[in-house]
């Protein structure tokens, strides 16, 4: 065989866009063959040129021209301009309605960019580039427009940054046949006008009716209410049975009226806030207030049911939500969640995906500028927190307050975020309707085929200013004056339908005088009558009530049965050894002579309330084991690493127990487990942080919505925090969980703060707080939990405390107080937490009596036992001073809470003073021996053992 033979053969197995490289890297080879990859200069050694390289000018095959090589560099060119149209569209796409000279240049989609002229496209078939084309196309150029058209109209996509296969080819085919658009019939599009008039009417009525009234107008971004109606609709008729729904400010008065069915008239009473009179709605409309300190307008919620047949309804809720405009996602998410989790069964809660989905709507600038929203994202596809998809409307207005873009944000785009978490990104003109109602038929659609987030990037712009007293052309002047004398959503798409002949000119004008006075004749009929001075409403009976007599010790025999059913194991699970020896201790601790201690209290804590049928949901960052590996509530199988929780296989469990370890999140976890607890009032949750000074980053959500949300907003929760705390020599950021901060927002019994020093006072909190879930009683709980007390057998208790007991707020304080002869005290030691437990290790290493000094533990700081105390105090006929010791710095801890409440409790000669660190900066040092002298200085000073004095 010849060798030209066998190099002929050789080359015909290099086809298309192939042969195209292969002739550039042969023109490099010529000139420097060591400036290939070795193998191709191998080839190039053996057979020389590509044969087709050496071929006069096009001979006929077949009837049909072979491509030259100046051919095969065309079509390799014109690959590559179609590449980038599907990949970078969206950097020449008419997705501004105003300030695009804002955008940077582009030359990726010029055809000079890869040496193409018109001329070239239209000899090329249209096959060559296009092989699957959708439609009958001519040849490359018609390609070229036709993909221009699809990603670089007035809706563009990123989706190149996806890495599944099979949901970016899903993507690019919806794209490239344009099988999501949605098509309108005319009757449809006139209703989208009218629509579209209603968004504008309203917002131009509270202009002109509250005048200089903050409304933060949806103005610019006007197609929102439609493309909201399109998914609540789509859902409605997929029989899903929640949406629910997160927003900021801007359009949410609008959305409240026209999405959530809120009435005007309970609207324009919010907005009137004369002090001498009140606007009454009509009767039947919504009550002025939810919680009863209320809030603003744009912050409340709303709810609403919306038929979808006899048997089912789609119920669409819009969250609560203050200023920190973005902390709503994570709880919008925990709301979710719940609403997808059946709890009825043991094990993990039954979680379905389509019962509900997350609808989350962003501001451009605190989408990308705010922290929580990365945090949100991270929990999408993450086993206990992942919903299914959510959702993303970013309402882009191109301004943050007063801040331009180039001030705002590092990125291109405000959804470039999203991007490295492989969710699609839409672009879209607020100004087209119809491509804005094909966006959300999209990202609808995918969320239902794929169950993944999708975000739409809505660029629209904001009429007027920030909120409607700013003057936004002091800082924006360019942009407003486009903005000024650019047309409204509504007549643009009238213009739209009038050159498509579908209404006549004066549509608009007649619809909007019609909405004019729809909204007029509310007003004027709305009841206007004089009143006292607005206050603020009464607390529900059951915020008043006191928790101290509900019942949970549980029957000793029914804990050991407990206790036996979690030492169980399934047939050939295979334990850590050394960890099982540690678990079946426990077995006995219920024994007379034994004693239970934090971590076997909490597993009978959880397993009894699982008996009685309420389910529990705990998460945390190390909380499947513990962070002090205390828990162990997930077993590792050593050999297959399979996991197991002991709660999973109780027989006596008649509801889930979900337990998942967190991602390194605070604020985005709180808010998500917040949210899960108020719609889900029938479970106990709890968070734990791994340290308790770790809260600090979930400030906004403890601020704004734990702490305050049933007094403005009557949103319940009795969700459970879990803060390691206790001073233990491990420095600032391991010792405090911020006691202060908690105890400086309780107020109106919104939630209980206690710091305990027994296993059983654990139990019965824990069970007191099942108790009362979904009751008018319910608050939250925060809980200074133990770190190194965890071990500690001062902490253990017997049996009979978990059978016969309930939850003390006042215990007396051990090895002090036994056979004290009371008139003889002359001080009275009060603390709460670890300290306490230093105190009694103290007095028991010495040979002291302390027979003037009595101690009493305040297990219980807000609400204040100050009737107990109180009583206690009258038992001791000599008391000269009551002393509150801590361990926290002065500014810190509980002394600033309890001053006045101590100082009240004091009779004639006597005193209260304060033990513990001075006034500190930091909340503690970070020198382990320097911590231990001030801690044995404060337990001595408490003794009256020393004077005290500065730490040296």
């Amino acid at each position: 065989m010849s060798k030209q033979g066998s190099t002929q053969r050789f080359w015909d197995n290099f086809h298309g866009p192939n042969m195209g490289y292969i002739e550039e890297q042969f023109e490099v080879y010529e000139e420097n063959p060591s400036a290939v990859d070795p193998s191709l200069k191998d080839i190039f050694d053996e057979h020389g040129a590509p044969d087709w390289m050496k071929t006069s000018p096009s001979v006929e095959t077949n009837g049909a021209a072979s491509p030259s090589e100046r051919d095969i560099a065309k079509i390799t060119s014109a690959l590559k301009l179609v590449e980038a149209i599907r990949r970078h569209g969206h950097l020449q796409a008419n997705i501004y309605a105003v300030g695009s000279d804002e955008r940077p240049k582009t030359n990726l989609l010029d055809l000079e960019t890869y040496g193409l002229q018109e001329k070239d496209l239209e000899a090329m078939p249209a096959e060559w580039v296009w092989p699957d084309a959708p439609m009958k196309l001519d040849n490359a150029l018609q390609v070229v427009h036709v993909l221009k058209e699809r990603y670089a109209g007035t809706i563009s996509f990123e989706f190149g940054h996806v890495n599944n296969e099979n949901e970016r080819k899903w993507l690019q085919d919806k794209v490239d046949t344009g099988s999501y658009q949605v098509s309108l019939t005319n009757q449809e599009k006139k209703q989208l006008l009218y629509r579209l008039a209603e968004v504008e009417g309203f917002e131009n009525f509270l202009a002109k009716t509250f005048v200089a009234q903050k409304r933060f107008s949806i103005e610019g971004l006007d197609i929102m209410v439609p493309m909201l109606d399109h998914i609540i609709q789509s859902a409605s008729g997929d029989h899903i049975k929640h949406i629910m729904m997160g927003m900021a400010h801007r359009g949410r008065l609008n959305v409240l009226a026209h999405i959530l069915g809120k009435p005007y008239d309970r609207i324009f009473s919010e907005f009137h806030h004369s002090p001498d009179k009140e606007l009454v709605p009509s009767e039947g409309s919504m009550g002025i207030n939810y919680g009863w300190t209320g809030d603003v307008k744009y912050h409340f919620g709303a709810r609403r049911e919306i038929e979808n047949g006899e048997q089912s309804a789609t119920k669409v809720t819009l969250s609560h939500n203050p200023s920190h405009l973005e902390y709503v996602n994570p709880v919008v998410q925990g709301f979710t969640r719940a609403a997808q989790d059946d709890r009825s069964e043991p094990g993990y809660a039954k979680m379905d995906e389509d019962e509900a989905f997350g609808l989350l709507i962003h501001g451009d600038a605190a989408f990308i500028g705010e922290g929580v929203v990365a945090e949100t994202l991270n929990m999408s596809d993450l086993p206990g927190y992942r919903t299914g998809g959510t959702v993303h409307i970013i309402a882009n207005n191109l301004v943050g307050f007063t801040t331009n873009r180039r001030d705002g944000r590092s990125t291109r785009y405000a959804s470039d975020l999203a991007k490295g978490f492989e969710i699609p990104v839409l672009h879209v003109n607020a100004d087209d309707p119809a491509a804005c109602l094909s966006a959300m038929a999209l990202a609808y659609e995918y969320r239902q085929k794929f169950h993944k987030d999708f975000l739409i990037d809505l660029v629209g712009y904001r009429r007027f200013g920030h909120n409607e007293m700013d003057e936004p052309r002091s800082t924006q002047p360019k942009l407003y004056k486009e903005i000024d004398e650019h047309p409204t959503a509504a007549a643009v798409f009238e213009k739209q339908l009038q050159d498509e002949s579908v209404v006549e000119e004066g549509t608009l004008s007649q619809m909007k005088e019609e909405i004019e006075e729809k909204l007029r004749d509310i007003y004027n009929n709305m009841g206007e009558h004089e009143t006292a001075a607005p206050d603020v409403k009464d607390r529900p009976s059951g915020v008043e009530r006191d928790l101290d007599e509900i019942q949970t010790s549980v029957d000793i025999e029914r804990l050991r049965g407990l206790n036996e059913g979690m030492l169980k194991r399934p047939e050939g699970f295979n334990g850590f050894k050394k960890l099982e020896k540690i678990l079946q201790r426990r077995a006995k601790m219920l024994d007379e002579g034994q004693k239970v201690d934090w971590a076997t209290a909490e597993a009978l804590a959880f397993a009894s309330i699982l008996e009685d049928g309420i389910p529990i949901r705990i998460t945390g960052q190390d909380t499947e084991r513990g962070t002090f590996a205390h828990r162990h509530l997930v077993l590792h199988d050593v050999e297959t690493d399979e996991t197991y929780c002991p709660l999973h296989g109780l027989d006596q469990a008649e509801a889930s127990f979900d337990i998942h370890n967190s991602p390194l999140s605070e604020a985005g976890v709180i808010g998500f487990e917040y949210g899960y607890s108020v719609h889900a009032s029938d479970s106990l949750v709890l968070w734990e942080a791994q340290f308790g000074d770790f809260a600090n980053a979930g400030q906004v959500i403890f601020d704004q919505f734990i702490a305050a949300g049933r007094a403005k907003w009557g949103e319940k929760s009795n969700m459970v925090f879990l803060l390691p705390h206790g001073y233990e020599g491990q420095g600032p950021e391991h010792s405090s969980a911020r006691l202060e901060r908690f105890l400086q927002l309780a107020a109106e019994n919104n939630w209980t703060v206690a710091n305990v020093t027994s296993s059983a006072q654990y139990f019965h909190l824990l069970r007191r707080q099942a108790a009362i879930s979904n009751q008018e009683e319910a608050r939250p709980l925060v809980l200074m939990t133990p770190k190194s007390l965890l071990r500690n057998q001062r902490v253990a208790v017997d049996g009979d405390a978990f059978s016969e007991g309930k939850f003390q707020p006042l215990m007396m304080q051990p090895g002090l107080s036994q056979n004290k002869d009371k008139e003889k005290v002359k001080t009275l030691l009060l603390g709460s937490g670890k300290i306490m437990v230093d105190i009694e290790d103290k007095v028991e290493s010495m040979d002291e009596t302390f027979e003037t000094i009595d101690a009493v533990r305040v297990e219980q700081i807000y609400p204040f036992p100050d009737q107990k105390l109180a009583d206690m105090l009258e038992t001791y006929p000599n008391l000269e001073e009551l002393v509150w010791v801590q361990e926290e710095p002065q500014n810190m801890g509980s002394w600033y809470f309890v001053e006045g409440i101590l100082h009240k409790l004091l009779k004639e000669g006597q005193i209260h003073r304060f033990v513990g660190r001075p006034h500190r900066a930091s909340p503690s040092v970070g020198e382990p021996n320097i911590h231990k002298t001030e801690q044995n200085r404060i337990i001595l000073e408490a003794l009256q053992m020393s004077k005290g004095g500065e730490t040296k």
